[in-house]
């Protein structure tokens, strides 16, 4: 069966299709290139999140949500302009001002490298590759209790 284009996939499918590149890009010792790519997974997350925040609160039009996620650019923006007021005062904004450092980890490292050009080192790659994992899995569980990052199989 061939693969469903990427964008004919939901947020959650290109999460893990982000982690799946990462992952392979790290064994093959591209470390920026994962780095991008696991900032791509975070804001992803953070796009799934925002979008079931709208579901539930208002009846914004998919066109409209999509404009707004623009419109926040990046994932500091989707979580400091959408994310973090539209959950405020609630369980859901509690959990997610806890992620909030590790969003600014990902994403300032991130930053470095696409806009100052600088490169990273395995250990630095490893590290933000487990703080996606922390905030991908932590932002989605909270909407999807049951979602995990999966690992492609050494055999498939």
């Amino acid at each position: 069966m061939p693969k469903k284009p990427y964008e004919e996939r939901t947020d959650l499918e290109k999460c893990q299709s982000q982690w799946t590149k990462l992952k392979g890009l790290h064994t093959r010792e591209e470390w920026s290139a994962a780095i991008v790519r696991a900032a791509t997974a975070a804001e992803i997350a953070a796009n799934f999140a925002i979008r079931q925040e709208l579901k539930k609160q208002s009846t914004i039009s998919g066109d409209c949500a999509n404009s707004l996620l623009r419109w926040a650019n990046g994932l500091s923006g989707k979580i400091n302009r959408l994310l973090t007021p539209l959950t405020k005062g609630t369980k859901r904004g509690k959990r997610i001002s806890k992620l909030k450092a590790v969003a600014a980890k990902i994403n300032d490292t991130r930053n470095d490298v696409v806009h100052r050009g600088e490169f990273r080192d395995e250990d630095e790659a490893t590290e933000i590759i487990v703080a996606t994992k922390k905030f991908v899995e932590g932002l989605v569980r909270i909407y999807e209790p049951q979602f995990a990052l999966r690992d492609k199989k050494a055999n498939s």
